[in-house]
């Protein structure tokens, strides 16, 4: 049985939170859980940005802001830096004790279309092969105006993150990506850690206040109309007025009451959420009345390390790894959409596969080396070497690696028609393997928005002075999200909540 576990962050003072829902047969495999997540948890700390010092002195709090900005992830901070810009007086309120969110834990990239690095790299995309391959993702389910803003503005936002000092050009093939979409930072390196650390820079060099341990819990208003908000700080709660508020705290993927709510078939399944992703966002919105929807489309990811919620990246598929059953073959393309491979994965007799790759792309995609630390790569130095390392039979894994390899020569996977990510063969020794099965990622239902990011209520009425941004909000993706689009969503509709809630600010000034 699969468990529900939220990956931890190692905060300052070396308190560990405890994930929920863990059970363990013994305490040595307790231990052995523990130390693997207060490893994963270590790196998300360092690389998400974050020491304490970094952050505004509580006593700097005032009583009055234009914008007040709830979360301190991708979006929250995008959406901060951009009212900033627009001429705000924003301030960021976190209830964690450090910047990042499930941001920090993005291991992808960002998809974006009609880039000036795809124009560098000679790569024909187009906004509208965005939109349809997004629609497609999503099943045709896709808020289609939330959809044409999000690709019409994601060049843009490439270009906005460039002229920050955070660059992503190095592009790659996301599942349900017909060309080289998603951007990566140079390296090839994880998108989150990277963002996360150059948006909290920028925040930074704008002078935006940007409190931790702060935890909101209510919105304000009066006359229908939003003008503040309720916090809780290390105990010490009081009101925060505002002429606006943008809501940018995450989805729900952490709070299992609320998965199995909506989605009682996934009980029990792993997660590979930051655990601040408890929908808190999600509730205070209906409490003033907002709508919701899509709340059952909680997108399960294929490849995550079950006993610790690891997230390997889809990056690994996207340099060309390909996936393997128990008997070495393999049994379905690996970059079809996140929702058919992991359907493929669960219909597999032992409902778990092994991702198989080489050492060139290993070397082409950089996560691997925090995989290698995690201790959940196993290699060998030839394929027979790999296929006894991970008990499958030698012969025919030496086979699915000919006939994959000779798909890559010969441009043509008559198995299983897969035509994205076919760069590179698997030819150099020595060969990895990770064993995956699915877990919980993202949750694509939530508040609904439209293009202004404003808040909507159960009439579709905008609630005055309330705006969203980022996996609290629901529509965008759809049935299916297509990897990358999440890194996206958060940069560029946070910048739109940012620039509409300076705009409604300044009008009631």
């Amino acid at each position: 049985m699969k468990k529900i576990v939220s990956s931890l962050i190692l905060f300052s003072s070396a308190i560990v939170l405890g994930a929920c829902g863990i059970t363990t047969p013994d305490e040595s495999e307790k231990s052995s859980q523990a130390t693997s997540q207060t490893t994963e948890a270590t790196t998300d700390a360092a690389s998400g940005a974050s020491k304490q010092e970094e952050y505004t002195d509580p006593s700097e709090l005032k009583d009055k802001y234009d914008v007040v900005i709830v979360g301190a992830g991708g979006a929250g901070m995008s959406a901060a830096i951009q009212a900033k810009e627009d001429g705000a007086n924003p301030v960021i309120l976190e209830k964690l004790p450090v910047a990042g969110g499930n941001t920090t834990k993005s291991s992808g990239g960002m998809n974006a279309s009609e880039t000036k690095f795809q124009k560098e790299d000679d790569i024909e995309d187009s906004n509208d092969t965005f939109y349809k391959d997004t629609l497609e993702g999503g099943q045709n389910t896709n808020d289609k105006k939330l959809l044409r803003y999000f690709v019409d503005h994601s060049a843009d936002a490439i270009d906005w993150l460039d002229n920050m000092g955070i660059t992503l050009n190095n592009i790659s093939y996301s599942g349900g990506a017909s060309v080289k979409r998603i951007h990566r930072p140079e390296d090839g390196s994880a998108v989150g850690g990277y963002l996360v650390e150059g948006l909290l820079r920028n925040v930074h060099e704008n002078d935006i206040p940007i409190f931790v341990n702060t935890d909101v819990t209510k919105i304000n208003e009066e006359d229908g109309q939003v003008n503040g908000v309720e916090i809780d700080m290390d105990g010490n709660k009081q009101t925060i007025d505002a002429d606006a508020v943008a809501v940018t705290t995450g989805g729900f993927g952490a709070n299992e009451q609320m998965i199995e709510e909506n989605r009682p078939d996934l009980k029990g399944y792993v997660s590979t959420n930051s655990e601040g992703s408890t929908g808190d966002g999600i509730k205070m919105i209906e409490k003033l009345g907002g709508q919701t929807v899509d709340m059952d489309q909680i997108q399960v990811h294929p490849t995550v390390i079950q006993k610790d919620g690891t997230l390997i990246s889809e990056t690994v598929r996207g340099e060309g790894a390909i996936l393997v059953n128990q008997e070495g073959k393999r049994f379905f393309n690996e970059m079809e959409t996140r929702d058919k491979v992991s359907d493929a994965i669960t219909n597999l007799p032992e409902e778990e596969a092994y991702l198989i790759f080489d050492d060139a792309l290993a070397n082409r995609a950089k996560q691997v080396d925090f995989y290698k630390e995690q201790g959940v790569v196993e290699s060998g130095d030839t394929i027979e070497d790999l296929a006894q390392e991970i008990d499958v039979p030698k012969k025919q894994l030496k086979e699915t690696l000919a006939n994959w390899n000779e798909a890559v020569d010969n441009k043509e996977d008559s198995d299983f028609e897969r035509e994205t990510a076919m760069d590179y063969d698997l030819t150099s020794g020595p060969f990895y393997a990770i064993k995956i099965a699915p877990g919980i990622h993202h949750t694509m239902g939530g508040v609904k928005i439209n293009t202004n990011t404003e808040v909507l209520d159960k009439d579709n009425q905008a609630i005055p002075g309330l705006y969203a941004a980022g996996e609290l909000t629901g529509g965008l993706h759809g049935n299916n999200r297509i990897g990358g689009n999440a890194v996206a969503d958060i940069v560029i509709f946070g910048r739109q909540a940012g620039t509409q809630a300076t705009k409604f600010a300044q009008g009631n000034n």
